[in-house]
């Protein structure tokens, strides 16, 4: 009863999308998880029920079966529709820079931070009170 009522992975993959070699299908799947739906933005097209996501299903599929390895597939559709459409993004010189750049700033700011307090002049000491300025502080509170 239990696992009638646990919540399974509803994929969108329509019956007439699944290619009927075994292994291409896998691949497309895996492919699929992969890939972004412009639409809903949050979900992988093999998750999805857009209509982009069914023509990009649709496509991966069609290279797939023309030939192409996995990461022809990819190179692909990045090609088309940039790299927003990888759920996970590459590692290259913009994804580095994106990541780094909140640290580097931080850093920055804590420098910034360090130098202004080296540099700030320094609090002078307030010399004591005379005897003859202790006497007239008490005379005023006497009144």
């Amino acid at each position: 009863m239990l696992a009638l009522l646990t919540p399974l992975p509803a994929f969108a993959v329509n019956p007439d999308e699944i290619l009927s070699d075994p292994v291409l299908e896998e691949r497309a799947r895996n492919l699929s998880a992969q890939l972004r739906c412009m639409v809903c933005q949050n979900q992988s097209i093999d998750d999805s029920n857009a209509e982009l996501a069914r023509d990009l299903r649709v496509l991966v599929r069609e290279r797939l079966v023309d030939g192409d390895t996995d990461r022809q597939v990819l190179d692909y559709v990045v090609s088309r529709y940039g790299e927003f459409v990888l759920l996970k993004p590459r590692v290259s010189a913009k994804t580095v820079l994106l990541w780094a750049a909140p640290i580097v700033l931080l850093l920055i700011g804590l420098a910034a931070v360090l130098v202004f307090m080296r540099t700030r002049p320094a609090q002078q000491a307030v010399p004591a009170l005379t005897a003859e300025e202790n006497a007239r502080i008490e005379e005023l509170l006497k009144k």
